[in-house]
């Protein structure tokens, strides 16, 4: 008998479908935007393209250092809802703060702290979905909360996208269209997570100690050491680093890799736009198929699909090319995403997930500064564009390598 989602379940879906409007501006608008300030003060594409990548690199590195701690820090009881508020407030804010300014530094240093909030609450947000359901309905309740946060993404980024695009309709400049754009994404973000706010109560911790503070890094180092007997989640971590940087610099340097191309800005919008759609179905697909499919099947189909993904973007060069490129990531993004968070709930202590996953972190949206970090200073020491992408394909390969050897333990 099917189960429906729980009002909790269905509360903390909607953080998802909140947080994915900012990195969907990530994904699209703001890189574009970017382009514009960059090319106003005269930054050659090459250059603009790496600079892009050096502040998505400095953002997840950001993270990679203090996520671990906030994350161990969040396991005391009481702790992990404070610690989520602030870093949603400075996501929030950052978001509404980019359209502050048009220098294209102070932008991109607005930019860093807003991605440092977004990563920041993702840690906590992840680690709640051990106190919102059961073992049981991990695979299909994470899929569903990237499932409705990439067709949610869509509602803000539409009516963003209306505004950008036909600006001079409404008599407004491209700045102005984009002040209002990040206004509106960050209230979208901020009212879809007022009810897992309000409702949240933290069932898995660790009791306060005297010195919570000291306490948490001492923990951290524990579970840093436990790693080294438990091989299962060690070896998981070692491929996710690998595999999921692939993913997610795929994700943020999408636009800019095709803008540096010199491909249509409205046709990439649009492509990126399809992408979220196609992801909608192929994730909920993917958590049902989790029900009768062991998930350490489903992702290594997942992995091998982006490595021929990133092969495929070795030559891209033509619009119709990046559609496809779309809707492939699309089929697959939301599955390995929602596969990997909750294969790894499953893998580690729930009364110590927090920490875990700040460690998760940093082998994922932390770790993420290595691809786009590479992308960007390929492209500017070869002038090549596209070869940065070679990077990627061995990132998936090694991290099939080892996720294999994490599943036969």
């Amino acid at each position: 008998m099917k189960q429906k989602l729980t009002k909790l379940e269905k509360y903390w879906i909607l953080y998802d479908v909140g947080n994915s409007a900012f990195i969907m501006l990530v994904s699209t608008i703001i890189p574009i935007y970017f382009n514009f300030l960059a090319t106003e003060a005269h930054i050659s594409e090459v250059d603009y393209l790496a600079y892009w990548g050096y502040a998505a690199s400095i953002s997840t590195l950001i993270v990679a250092f203090i996520g671990p701690i906030l994350g161990t820090i969040s396991d005391t009881k009481g702790y992990r809802k404070p610690v989520f508020m602030i870093a949603l407030g400075v996501g929030v804010l950052g978001c509404a703060s980019l359209s502050l300014t048009s220098s294209w530094k102070i932008f991109l240093c607005i930019f860093v702290i807003a991605k440092v909030g977004y990563a920041a609450s993702l840690i906590f947000y992840d680690s709640m979905l051990a106190d919102i359901t059961t073992e049981e309905r991990m695979d299909e309740v994470s899929s569903h909360g990237y499932a409705w946060g990439y067709i949610g993404s869509c509602i803000p980024f539409i009516i963003s996208l209306i505004f950008v695009l036909f600006n001079t309709s409404f008599g407004l400049s491209l700045g102005t269209a984009m002040m209002i754009a990040f206004m509106i994404n960050a209230l979208w973000w901020l009212a879809n997570s007022i009810p897992l706010l309000k409702n949240y109560k933290q069932t898995h911790y660790i009791e306060k100690q005297a010195h919570p503070i000291r306490a948490s890094f001492q923990r951290l180092g524990s579970a840093l050491k436990d790693l080294k007997a438990n091989r299962k989640v060690l070896f998981f971590l070692i491929a996710f680093f690998f595999y999921i940087d692939g993913v997610y610099t795929i994700i943020e340097m999408a636009t800019a890799y095709g803008s540096a191309l010199g491909l249509d800005s409205q046709g990439l919008l649009l492509a990126l736009l399809v992408t979220q759609l196609v992801a909608f179905p192929f994730a909920l697909l993917f958590g049902k198929l989790s029900k009768s499919q062991e998930s350490t099947k489903l992702i290594k189909l997942c992995i091998m699909a982006y490595t021929g993904i990133a092969i495929f973007a070795l030559q891209l060069d033509k619009q119709w090319e990046f559609w496809v490129l779309a809707v492939c990531v699309g089929m697959f993004q939301g599955a390995i995403q929602a596969l990997s968070r909750s294969y790894f709930a499953k893998i580690i202590p729930k009364e110590k997930s927090g920490e875990f996953f700040g460690i998760y972190d940093i082998c994922g949206k932390g770790a993420s500064f290595l691809g786009t970090f590479m992308m960007g200073l390929f492209a500017q020491i070869t002038g090549f564009v596209g070869g940065g992408i070679i990077v990627l394909v061995i990132m998936f390969i090694i991290g099939y390598i080892f996720f294999h050897k994490a599943s036969q333990l």
